[in-house]
């Protein structure tokens, strides 16, 4: 006999596609509220502002790739189906952010450093691109008649709250940082 297969209720479907977008941009949330930080880590022989606008160009490669994720990983999610190009993106964005995590200092590997940084931020953005592309579209196909944008727009929610939690979230280790002289 032929085991039948339930899915999860409408509710959680929806809610996953919103909270997983939603966790891809809180780290964007956090890296731009730590950028001195990361300056000082990463690009520690390069004068303060110039460090800064290192960070800022690092955390701005996250956005160049975003339109390439949408298309490649939209390209592969009507191929393959969109559960397989979230569960791609879910592994995308869970090794970007491990390579962050444990990326060392400028001062421990030199330049390997941020290169690692910057090959994390560029999978980041395909990931990012990919999912919003992706989650948005199967919102959309999952609303009832007549609620699409309404279904659509929860995905704009997600990320500006999830913006505001990172940001929020970044806030204590800046200012402690900044207290301590850490560097």
């Amino acid at each position: 006999m032929k085991e039948i297969k339930k899915s999860a209720p409408r509710w959680l479907q929806l809610t996953a596609a919103i909270v997983g977008n939603a966790l891809e941009w809180y780290d964007f949330g956090v890296f731009a509220t730590l950028a001195v930080i990361i300056s000082k880590v990463f690009f520690p022989s390069a004068g303060q502002h110039t460090a800064l606008l290192l960070t800022l160009a690092v955390f701005g490669v996250g956005f160049v790739t975003r339109p390439l994720g949408g298309i490649a990983i939209g390209i592969y999610a009507d191929k393959r189906g969109r559960k397989s190009a979230l569960q791609l993106i879910i592994g995308l964005m869970t090794l970007s952010l491990l390579l962050m995590v444990f990326t060392p200092s400028y001062n421990s590997i030199g330049i390997a450093a941020p290169l690692l940084i910057v090959l994390a931020r560029l999978m980041q953005g395909l990931a990012t691109g990919g999912e919003f592309a992706s989650a948005t579209a199967y919102l959309v196909e999952a609303a009832p008649k007549g609620r699409k944008g309404l279904y659509g727009a929860w995905q704009m929610f997600g990320q500006g709250l999830s913006m505001l939690a990172g940001a929020i979230t970044g806030v204590p280790a800046d200012v402690c940082f900044q207290r301590t002289g850490a560097s």
